[in-house]
């Protein structure tokens, strides 16, 4: 049997992450943790901790009335840990208890910053870390210019903390109550601090390196911005621009869509309707926070925010989907192969085959997945229309956290099913069936067998 020092980046992503969750399951099933000073069932327990962990936001109890100060503290806790990830946290410990990483272990930080080398590693993780916590602090401060003065000092200061870590890891889990930050679709304040976090936390650790980078040459004014702009990586450009094109269509969509329905946008005003519009745009990519209730969305709109949800944040990030770049590396194929180009290019750069072929494959999975979670949610909830559980399944799979109203009248199995699915959909799709594959030794990698035509399309 293999030591835990010889396992690879994706057995310690699989297991690391579901003993997280099982130990938290645990702790938050004490009584101490708990407002009513009785124990919490395990199935509630393993799913307030599997949805933390996972920074999803679906919850089966409302997290304001039923845990202590020590509960939301432990909640908080498996949320910063879900969204740095458990390798980024264990070798951070490692390396501020000054003791030298192994070749394992870096090999395992290069997988997850997704690097060519190992050179800087630790000063990436070091600045991933210190980034992240002066994000969080910034968003605490603009949450907390709200809070004190409604809830006092010290509750005040606590709510800011709290859900500025759970925006920041798109996690969605919030202390208001069953109605998240409905109370505060017309604050601007509030809606303005809470995009931005989940915005930073969605675009994916390594973009805002490179950004941060730019920002401070064009304010030295070592390059022109034009000239910067043309210096960022393929892969920050494609996150930016499917980013920006995601957040403006989806507000556009939402603003047309939902302007006359009087359940939603339509007795507000044009500017808050606008906002409310934007931070549904927002929200739909991997946060889970609401300014208005999910459930009296029209079927058109729940179905786009399916899609957005889908596709989620983008790679190295807090973000959860398939992600963006792996949506435009599939439509930049397609694109090539309509216009009779055998490379897939963008930007004037040729995308790797074997990218490409990832892509493909984790947008399949992830359709798979949505799709098997649909039918087998229906199985276990058969008072569930096919709107409800496809909105349930695709939240709990691309770990958004919204919910049209299901997740709260789940049955024991239906509770399982979603947990199912926020673990996979945070470890990806595709990441179990390659450890499965991985663990197999062929005989022969390098055969190469009889080639065939057969027909397609």
């Amino acid at each position: 049997m293999k030591s835990i020092k010889k396992w690879s980046f994706t057995q310690v992503m699989v297991f690391g992450f579901l003993a997280l969750i099982l130990v938290g399951a645990c702790i938050l099933m004490l009584p101490i943790c708990n407002a009513n000073g009785k124990w919490l069932n395990f199935p509630d327990a393993l799913f307030t901790s599997c949805t933390c962990v996972c920074v999803t936001g679906l919850v089966t109890v409302v997290p304001a009335f039923q845990f202590t100060f020590l509960g939301k503290l432990v909640m908080l806790f498996l949320i910063q840990v879900g969204g740095w990830g458990v390798i980024v946290c264990v070798t951070y410990v490692l390396v501020l208890m000054k003791v030298k990483l192994t070749i394992q272990e870096r090999v395992m930080l290069q997988n997850y910053f997704n690097r060519d080398s190992m050179r800087g590693l630790v000063g990436i993780l070091q600045y991933v870390v210190k980034g992240s916590l002066v994000v969080e602090g910034i968003g605490a401060l603009g949450y907390a210019c709200r809070f004190i003065p409604q809830f006092g000092l010290l509750r005040g200061i606590w709510y800011a903390v709290f859900h500025s870590i759970s925006a920041f890891c798109n996690a969605g889990v919030d202390l208001l109550g069953d109605s998240s930050f409905a109370m505060y679709a017309d604050d601007v304040l509030i809606n303005t601090v809470t995009a931005f976090l989940i915005i930073a936390g969605g675009i994916g650790f390594m973009v805002w390196r490179e950004l941060v980078a730019f920002i401070k040459k064009a304010a030295k004014k070592e390059t022109g911005i034009r000239q910067g702009l043309r210096k960022l990586s393929l892969h920050t450009k494609l996150v930016l621009l499917m980013t920006i094109s995601l957040l403006l269509g989806g507000t556009l969509f939402f603003f047309i869509v939902e302007y006359n329905n009087p359940n939603t946008l339509g007795s507000m005003g044009f500017f808050q309707k606008l906002m409310a519009s934007f931070f549904q745009s927002v929200t739909t990519r991997t946060a889970g926070f609401f300014t208005v209730p999910q459930d009296q969305l029209r079927e058109v709109s729940r179905l786009f925010s399916c899609f957005l949800m889908y596709i989620g944040g983008s790679p190295v990030g807090t973000a959860g989907g398939v992600k963006t770049v792996t949506v435009a590396v599939v439509l930049l194929s397609c694109g090539s192969i309509l216009a009779g180009h055998e490379d897939t290019e963008c930007f004037r750069r040729c995308i790797p085959m074997n990218i490409v072929r990832t892509a493909l494959s984790v947008c399949i999975g992830g359709l798979l997945l949505v799709l098997v979670g649909t039918l087998a949610l229906m199985v276990a909830e058969p008072e569930a229309t096919i709107m409800q559980a496809t909105y349930e399944v695709v939240s709990a799979t691309a770990t958004v956290g919204l919910t049209a109203g299901l997740t709260p009248k789940l049955h024991i199995a239906g509770k399982f099913i979603i947990i199912a699915l926020m673990y996979m959909g945070r470890i990806g799709p595709i990441t179990i069936p390659l450890m499965i594959a991985g663990s197999i030794k062929r005989r022969n990698e390098k055969r190469r067998l009889p080639e065939e035509h057969i027909m397609v399309g």
